[in-house]
This record gives structure tokens, C-alpha cells and sequence, in this order.
């Protein structure tokens, strides 16, 4: 039973609740919250990659407010464009709900709307524009209440101006949020030239987040040395330069798609999951499925705890982590979606009650 189904009707109190997806990760979270809490609601996207066909996919009727831009420049003006756009449209709630995203703060506070902002990234980069993402800091502090993974290091919201008490925290990460209601494809494999194999994910160099260069990407030797050792890859680059690695070699053994294939597909069916990043380890791990992350710089605090609780394995040496690939036992990992759903409905239950707490 969803706790959804558990709640009584008089805690259905009929709030009407605005949820506003800026980025691609935010669709499939918020549809797991939404269902959960049974409320009325209204949502908007913002064009940005595959934020408004995830939208879409995840079952939402939205309005697209805003864009996202390639020109580092025009991306930094879009996000106050879209606040102004925000604002000057708000959609009718009584509550606003929002992950790691300053313009849905602030378009709420311009109509005194209560905010509920979620995040899970403890740790600010200033690589491209340090005034303008120190600013972006200081305006998501400003949402009503906060809603964090245990793990999340609270100073980056306190030191900013949020209250302890307006942060409200879950023993979980938000990827089983995002897993809790998946759904294995028994015909996934029929898409691939093998049945067995792992996932490779370079780092995303060319982000605020990655000071790296493009030749210093780990990407190469991890390949060259899971091919030796006899494992099939498939390979998902992030940029179209990225794609140059696969090319020695041949297609029966490094497989890179011609079209996006969904990636909880691939990390339930892969015997391992690798990644420059931290989502998609995030999401393997989600499911009780292994991980590596060879990220090149210090952790999110979520990530640091993953590593801790050994559901992620971090290295930037090609030769450890093939160690680690070829010491895995197949018949000892098991996916599995419990602990996924109980954080799931954590989360629900502590949105649902601080809904009702901002709204009275």
C-alpha cells in the first residue's frame, strides 16, 4: 500500500501544489512525490536537453516556461529571464515545489507563495560564473522549507540564510525516489549486441562542476582495460568528442547507441554501472546494483556516504577498477527496489507534513 492509499481523507486537504521542472532529473522525482502526495497540481518545464520529453514521458500536462542555452553566457542571462518569466506568470497554488532551483524560489516569494525546495548537492563550483552562482545560492536558501538526503552537508543552505529549522532531512538518497516505481523490461536486452556487459559514462567535462580537460578524461585506459579483461561495454558519451574512444574498437564488444536508451534499463540489466559522474552510479545503487565512480574531484556528501556504506566503488586508477569489475560474483548481486520504496514514501511523508506546515 503507497502511502497515498494510507492517508486518510482528511489529510487530503486539496492544496493545490505547483511543481516546476528546470532540469532533466526533476520529472521522474517529482512524479514519484506527486503521486504520492494526491494533491492538485500544476507544472511547468523549462527547455533544457530532455527535461520537457521526460516530462511528457512521466505522464505531466505542463505549461513550457523558459529555455536553456549552449553559449555559457546566454545561459547564465536565461536563468534571471526565466525567473521574470516565472514571476510574471505564477501559476495559481498554494505551495511550490522545486529541486536546486533559485528561479521557482524567488517567482514564489515575489507572490508569497510558501516554497519546498529539494536538494542534494552540498558543494558549489565556481568555475564559470562565481557571482552569479554564489547569488543562485543565497536565493534557493531563501525557499521556505528545504527537504535533504541525511547525508547533505546542512551548512550549505545555513550559511547561506536558511533556518535549521526549515530543513527537513530523509535517511535515503533522492535516486531511490526516482527508482522506487521501476519497472524492469524483460525484452531490454533485444536492443543490445550482448547480454552481458557493463556501462560507461565519461566524466562531463565541459560543466561548472569537472576542471578537466578533454585528454585528461579516464575514459580511454578504463576502456582499453575492460576490453582486455573480456567484458562488453556500452558506452554512452556525454559530447560528441567523447565518441572518438569507442572507435578502436569493434561494436560487438564496445557498443554505442544510435539513440538514448533508458539508463535505469541499463543499469538493471549491466553487471556494473561506471561513470565520470555521480547520477547514474547513483541510480545502480539505487537498485542494489553495483557501481563505480571514477568523479576527479571531491564528492557530494551523498556520494562520500554511498562509498562508505560500499554501495559505490570510487577510483581514478584503471587498474583498481578492473579489479574490482573482475571480483564481482554475479549470482552474489541481486537488484532489488525495497529500501528504495521505503525512502520513497520518507520523502512523501515528510513533503506531505511540511506542505500542510506552510499552507496554515
Amino acid at each position: 500500500m503507497t502511502v497515498a492509499e494510507q492517508r486518510s481523507p482528511a489529510r487530503s486537504l486539496g492544496q493545490r501544489v505547483w511543481i516546476d521542472l528546470a532540469s532533466p532529473s526533476h520529472p521522474v522525482f517529482f512524479k514519484a512525490v506527486a503521486d504520492g502526495l494526491d494533491r492538485p497540481t500544476v507544472v511547468t518545464a523549462r527547455e533544457k536537453t530532455e527535461t520537457v520529453s521526460l516530462a511528457e514521458q512521466a505522464g505531466f500536462e505542463f505549461t513550457v516556461r523558459g529555455k536553456d542555452y549552449d553559449n555559457e553566457w546566454l545561459r547564465t542571462a536565461g536563468v534571471p529571464l526565466r525567473t521574470l518569466q516565472l514571476a510574471a506568470d505564477t501559476p495559481d497554488a498554494d505551495v511550490s515545489l522545486s529541486q536546486r532551483n533559485a528561479m521557482c524560489v524567488l517567482a514564489s516569494k515575489v507572490h508569497g507563495i510558501p516554497s519546498i525546495h529539494f536538494t542534494d548537492n552540498d558543494i558549489t563550483y565556481y568555475l564559470d560564473t562565481p557571482l552569479v552562482e554564489e547569488g543562485f545560492n543565497y536565493f534557493r536558501a531563501m525557499a521556505t522549507a528545504h527537504v535533504v538526503p541525511d547525508a547533505f552537508q546542512l551548512a550549505e543552505l545555513t550559511e547561506y540564510g536558511a533556518s535549521r529549522d526549515s530543513i527537513h532531512t530523509y535517511d535515503g538518497f533522492k535516486e531511490e525516489v526516482c527508482v522506487a516505481d521501476f519497472e524492469p523490461d524483460p525484452d531490454f536486452l533485444d536492443r543490445l549486441p550482448f547480454e552481458e556487459f557493463v556501462v560507461v559514462r565519461p566524466e562531463a567535462i565541459g560543466a561548472a562542476y569537472v576542471d578537466l580537460e578533454p585528454e585528461e578524461s579516464l575514459v580511454p585506459q578504463v576502456l582499453d582495460r575492460i576490453v582486455d579483461a573480456g567484458m562488453n561495454v556500452v558506452y554512452l558519451p556525454r559530447r560528441p568528442g567523447d565518441r572518438k574512444h569507442a572507435a578502436p574498437y569493434s561494436t560487438d564488444r564496445v557498443f554505442v547507441p544510435d539513440e538514448p536508451l533508458p539508463g535505469l534499463q541499463l543499469a538493471w540489466h549491466a553487471d556494473c554501472t561506471l561513470t565520470g559522474s555521480g547520477t547514474m552510479g547513483r541510480e545502480a545503487a539505487a537498485m542494489a546494483k553495483p557501481a563505480v565512480s571514477f568523479f576527479p574531484h571531491t564528492m557530494l556528501s551523498v556520494d562520500q556516504r554511498l562509498v562508505e556504506q560500499d554501495r559505490v566503488f570510487h577510483s581514478r586508477a584503471p587498474d583498481d577498477i578492473v579489479d574490482y569489475l573482475t571480483g564481482l560474483s554475479k549470482g552474489d548481486v541481486q537488484p532489488d527496489l525495497d529500501r528504495a520504496r521505503r525512502v520513497r514514501d520518507e520523502v512523501v511523508d515528510i513533503t506531505d507534513g511540511v506542505v500542510d506546515e506552510v499552507t496554515r
